[in-house]
């Protein structure tokens, strides 16, 4: 499924590690935290923006940051696979991007359901 961004810019730095902390606090608070409970658009374009590279998984990525939308599975796998040997800070912002792609995934479900 295609899923996009709808932030008109990429975060900058400081705005990504700001709300991947935010989020993984919030998330750890929780038993039972919500899907929904996620990175803004923005942060999601801002991480795929600093761990894009030349490798197939950070092309991947890169193409999400410069268009705003990807294939759901195609990015889940370049986020999974740049996580195998991402630093403990990009690890976190993986796993909140995928994070990110599960929501878009869930609302566009319950959108399409009606």
């Amino acid at each position: 499924m295609i899923i996009t961004c709808r932030a008109a810019s990429a975060a900058s730095g400081a705005e990504v590690a700001a709300n991947v902390a935010e989020v993984l606090d919030r998330r750890a608070a929780l038993a039972h935290p919500p899907v929904t409970l996620t990175i803004t658009d923005s942060v999601a374009l801002g991480i795929a923006g600093v761990l894009r590279s030349e490798t197939p998984s950070g092309k991947v990525l890169g193409e999400f940051f410069r268009s705003g939308k990807a294939d759901s599975t195609e990015l889940l796998e370049a986020a999974r696979t740049e996580q195998g040997y991402a630093g403990p800070e990009a690890h976190a912002a993986l796993y909140c991007l995928i994070g990110w792609i599960r929501s878009r995934l869930h609302r566009q479900t319950v959108d399409a359901r009606g």
